[in-house]
């Protein structure tokens, strides 16, 4: 019992000192509106897809900064699980072939493939941060990406990223509120063990 308590801290930990990646949400949020636009450009898919590419990096310098702005820590040396947050984010890139197929073979599916991946990457977020937000919204993007590709048709794909951007959004206020709940938790517990 000891043990999951100790283990419950040191998530909980990860939750409060990086606010629930809070940072990265919000830099998606940005991104992911950037590229709302880019899709609403009169290019081929092909194209769009190309500078969707481009648009997408600027998600970790974005990070860094929100990190800055909102105090958030992306190292804590004493916590065993930390790295494990790098390895999930890292994970996501082993799905870019998928999404470089699609881009080469099916371009007008591009924007839905990277709106799918995008989302689900998020679900072991939920554990990681004990913050079920994540889980619901992995689920709501994944789904909600792949009914709008099958349903959309090519002149409106800019409706896709729009989609991601604005449930981001929603992920990162409903993220603030576990964070707050998480805090709380995190301080009594701290305080029990002093």
């Amino acid at each position: 019992m000891l043990l999951e308590k100790q283990f419950a801290k040191l998530q909980l930990e990860l939750s409060v000192k990086a606010k629930n990646g809070l940072d990265f949400i919000l830099a998606a949020s940005i991104v992911w509106a950037a590229i709302a636009f880019v899709w609403t450009l009169p290019n081929s898919p092909t194209l769009n897809g190309f500078i969707t590419f481009f648009v997408g990096a600027a998600v970790l310098p974005l990070a860094w900064l929100f990190s800055k702005l909102l105090g958030t820590t992306w190292t804590i040396a004493h916590n065993p699980l930390q790295p494990l947050g790098l390895w999930l984010n890292f994970a996501q890139l082993f799905y870019f072939p998928i999404l470089l197929f699609i881009y080469s073979k099916h371009p007008a599916q591009f924007i839905m493939t990277y709106g799918i991946i995008t989302g689900a990457h998020f679900f072991p977020y939920a554990w990681f941060y004990k913050a079920t937000p994540y889980a619901i919204m992995a689920g709501v993007i994944a789904v909600g990406c792949l009914v709008l590709g099958l349903r959309t048709p090519e002149a409106n794909l800019y409706l896709i990223p729009g989609f991601v951007a604005a449930a981001l959004m929603l992920l990162g206020g409903l993220l603030y509120v576990s964070y707050r709940q998480n805090e709380q938790v995190y301080l009594l517990l701290t305080a029990q063990s002093e």
